[in-house]
This record gives C-alpha cells, structure tokens and sequence, in this order.
C-alpha cells in the first residue's frame, strides 16, 4: 500500500474563481508552484497512491479550517485520513482536539510551531501533545525552515522533538520534510527515539541536498524510519516517486557511495499507517 503522509486539504470545492488564482515562486527552486487547487485536482494528483493523509493550513480559524478537512474527508472516505490543528495557546484548544475526534473523526494533528508562533516545548504546547499521546492520536509537525519572514527559524529546529519524545514516549510523530536543511539533526532524532519518524516530502528537487540526506540515512541506518510524503500541492505524488527511483543521479559518473534503490522503494511502499497508528 502507498501512503502520502503529507498533502494539504485543496481550498476550493471546484472552479478558482479568476481573481483567487494563487503561484508561489519561494517554495521549489525549479519551477513556480500553482497554490489554488480543487477538488478534483487533488484526487486526480492522488491517483498514484492507495490513501493520503490531509489537513488544512495552521493559518486559518481553526473550526473552519477542521470542519472543512473534515467534510472533505467524508466526501473520500476510501482515499483520506484527516488531520486536525489547534493553536496550543487557545485555551479551548483541548476541547477543539476532542471535538475533531469525537465529532468529525478525525485522527490526527498537523501542528507548525514557527508558523504559528509557538515554543515548540512550552506548557501549552505539552498539554496537546499530552493529550495526544493520550488519545492515540499522531502528530505531523512542520520541521525546518521556511521562507516566511515572521516564522522563527529556531521554532522549526528537530532538535525541540528529543525533548518531546522523551516526554512522550507513545507519542507517533512524524517530522516533515526531514526538518530541512537540518536533516543530521533529524537522523539522530529518529534514530534515537522509536515512534519518531519523517517524511522525504519537499526534498527531491534540491539534487544534491536530497542526495546527502538520503546518504547520511543510509550510514546512519534509519531509511526504515522514513516515511513517503509529497507535500501536495508542492510536489505530487508521481513525480515524488519518479525522483525516489532515481536517487543516484546527481551522482552518476562519480565515484560517491550509492543509495541503495531497492531501499527507496520500501520507502514508497511502506505501511505508514500501521507504523503511526491509523488502521482502520
């Protein structure tokens, strides 16, 4: 079974109206990312994979925003599982997590500590992920950097996810994008801790960042504990996997160490669902 653990919920139930139609020129160094999709976009782009995991932006006014995961859920019940956010420092922030569970069915958290503003290990933030652990519920944070100017850096670092996995133990977490460029940092994280892990999402069209973090993985002996991930729309699951079938190329004609193929493959095949909890 493939798993894309990591797709954004498509704003617009069908046609972008003109003036909405929304690029982004920051996100791929290789071509401009078209943000406004529908509906129908996202299924189409997730025909190459058997489920999908979604959830919508941090930004948004969180009942609206879970409401319409939800409802978009329900309208693919074979193909989504849906994500919920909360800000931790909304004080009914617990009470939103039991609504999204109990209510819309949804079955796990999407949290961005620098996108929305806050430390990753303080007591708020310890309170979702208590509660979390609590409920069985896994949490994807954004790990890394990020064009945003007012998105903290430090915020982003993998580094805050030691402290919450020793805290947490039962705790399924999922670091995005092996929190790039910080992805050394990432390896010794999940390699340390058993229920952490991170997606390869947004990584393949830097070449050769996504050659070393893949390498590094290998010597460090962690590729199981890498789960396929897209970042829809940013990349979709086809070329994703297109780029993981070819992970040697930026060094073809060298002499480097290779990445093991066969490796790549497992990591398109395999079972995130279980490994996170999300059976049905």
């Amino acid at each position: 079974m493939i798993v894309d653990v990591h797709t954004h919920r498509p704003k617009y139930r069908e046609g972008v109206p003109a003036e909405e139609v929304e690029f982004n020129t920051a996100w791929r160094p290789d071509r401009v990312v078209k943000v406004s999709v529908t509906w129908s976009e996202y299924i189409e782009a997730m025909t190459h994979v058997d489920r999908a995991i979604v959830f919508g932006i941090p930004q948004e006014p969180y009942t609206s925003l879970n409401d319409a995961t939800a409802e978009f859920v329900r309208a693919h019940p074979t193909k989504l599982i849906g994500f919920l956010s909360v800000h931790p420092k909304d004080p009914g922030a617990l009470e939103e997590i039991e609504r999204c569970v109990s209510d819309l069915g949804l079955r796990g958290l999407k949290l961005g500590a620098n996108y929305q503003n806050f430390e990753p290990c303080g007591p708020e933030a310890l309170a979702v992920y208590k509660r979390a652990e609590e409920l069985g519920l896994p949490i994807m944070f954004h790990a890394g950097t990020s064009p945003v100017h007012e998105a903290p850096l430090d915020y982003g670092h993998p580094r805050h996810m030691d402290e919450i996995a020793i805290k947490f133990p039962d705790l399924k977490i999922v670091l995005a994008h092996m929190a790039h460029p910080w992805q050394p940092t990432t390896i010794a994280v999940i390699r340390k801790h058993p229920n952490v892990y991170a997606d390869i999402s947004a990584l393949f069209y830097r070449p050769w960042s996504f050659y070393n973090c893949m390498r590094l993985a290998t010597e460090w002996g962690v590729l199981d504990k890498l789960l396929f991930g897209t970042d829809y729309p940013v990349a979709t699951p086809q070329e994703t996997m297109e780029a993981l079938r070819r992970p040697n190329s930026a060094i073809e004609g060298t002499t480097l160490p290779r990445i093991p193929e066969e490796a790549m493959e497992e990591i398109i095949e395999r079972d995130a669902l279980t490994l996170l909890g999300l059976t049905d």
